[in-house]
């Protein structure tokens, strides 16, 4: 079969669909990778195939201009708000309307939205497998008749925040309700002969490498994945191949915070000089700029560029990052206990939490995130076993989920009974 995946240009959200790719290509199936034309690069360095449509997504300006305003004046809206008090209905309107689809469903989709329709009806995919905020996708999906299901690279906010909009629009008498999400998908679907279905704002089907303690409880068809560690284009240095001779801390605190925020959660020489001093190893992973702007290096921290984490952790004893899913998963498959200082956006506060809660890390607010602060909580991750503990059962947890080979076949079935037989006869090439 044919199977397109789509996503935004956002390389933190399409690298954890690469090893489903992998997997597709593996059992004879033809993959395409469809996104806005800065991510070309970044979808053929996978050896996945791309294919750039529509123009590239003005994000970056939005959040710069966010960021130019300030907090106080920025519209803004939790998407890990889960308070019954607080998800009132003039709430989740306002945040419908005046947020999430002015400045991130309409910025990011808009661009690519009619190239990728063309695209679809021309290569007439099987199956498209999309990122959640990639609402194109399901869009071009419907209009060429092609099965189609989301694969989070987070937890599932917006699916869970989807369920809370239909909850409190359904208890509003039936003339003021203003479903501002399908409104607008219903409108873009119309141009192509499709109409507006629930499906367009959750998948069909949903498949998910989070493990269960993580992940969140939601009424969707359900297909779990384990997490296969990808972080992109990875040489293993020298240094990484000679063992520590004293436990070896890893900081790493993500690329999106300074790609798309300007900075990072916290104080990068302040979180060094806490851990100054430490009878441990300091491998510190920081792009080149942020290494040329430290003035001092304590003698334990060993600076480095880009080093693949899946080669890096399995010689970590413990971990600080941001809470990035993707960071989070690598260290578990690590078996490696964390200390998590997120960014307060999207779900990096509630991931962290949750591995907070399996008994797998700590988490740490970056208003708190004092010198002191840090150092003790790295010290009771090194001293106390149970955080280890903790991460080698979540560990295991994962390696008990279907590997993505494994997941292809039932791929197969559910793209075969959700397209239709009378779909696929309409097609004289397939698997």
């Amino acid at each position: 079969m044919r199977v397109l995946i789509a996503t935004w240009a956002e390389k933190t959200h399409f690298i954890g669909m690469a090893p489903l790719g992998w997997a597709l290509r593996t059992a004879g199936h033809e993959v395409r990778v469809a996104s806005q034309p800065e991510l070309a690069d970044v979808i053929a360095d996978t050896g996945l195939t791309a294919v750039p449509v529509g123009s590239d997504h003005l994000l970056s300006h939005v959040l710069a201009w966010t960021r130019r305003i300030g907090p106080d004046q920025a519209p803004g809206f939790d998407l890990m708000e889960d308070r019954a008090e607080v998800l009132t209905w003039p709430h989740l309107q306002r945040g419908y309307r005046d947020v999430l689809l002015p400045l991130w469903w309409k910025v990011i989709n808009e661009s690519m939205m009619d190239d990728l329709v063309r695209f679809c009806r021309d290569w007439e995919p099987d199956l498209v497998i999309w990122e959640p905020l990639t609402y194109a996708a399901p869009i071009a999906a419907e209009a060429c008749g092609a099965a189609h299901a989301r694969l989070p690279f987070a937890l599932d906010l917006t699916a869970r925040m989807r369920a809370h909009y239909l909850r409190a629009m359904a208890a509003l008498p039936e003339g003021e309700r203003d479903d501002v999400l399908a409104r607008w998908l219903g409108a873009r679907a119309s141009r192509y002969g499709a109409a507006f279905s629930e499906d367009m704002t959750r998948g069909q089907f949903t498949v998910d490498y989070l493990p269960r303690p993580l992940r969140l409880d939601l009424d969707l068809r359900h297909v779990p994945m384990r997490y296969v560690a990808y972080n992109g284009r990875a040489v293993v240095p020298a240094w990484l191949r000679t063992p520590p001779e004293r436990p070896r801390v890893c900081v790493s605190l993500g690329t999106s915070a300074t790609d798309r925020l300007g900075s990072y959660a916290v104080s990068v020489p302040d979180l060094l000089d806490a851990l100054a001093g430490l009878d441990a190893e300091v491998v510190a992973t920081l792009p080149r700029d942020r290494r040329a702007r430290l003035d001092r290096v304590p003698d334990n921290v060993r600076l480095v560029g880009y080093t693949p984490l899946h080669a890096l952790l399995p010689a970590c004893a413990a971990m600080i990052n941001h809470g990035g899913a993707g960071t989070v998963c690598t260290a578990l498959l690590a078996g490696v206990p964390q200390l998590v200082v997120p960014h307060h956006m999207f779900d990096e506060p509630l991931l962290a939490a949750r591995l907070a809660e399996a008994g797998a890390g700590l988490t740490l607010d970056p208003a708190e995130a004092s010198g002191e602060r840090v150092r003790e909580l790295v010290l009771r991750l090194l001293r106390e076993p149970s955080f280890g503990e903790g991460a080698r059962r979540l560990r295991r947890e994962m390696e008990s989920m279907p590997t993505p080979n494994q997941v292809v076949p039932l791929l197969e079935d559910l793209t075969e009974r959700l397209r239709g037989r009378a779909a696929q006869s309409t097609r004289t090439s397939g698997t």
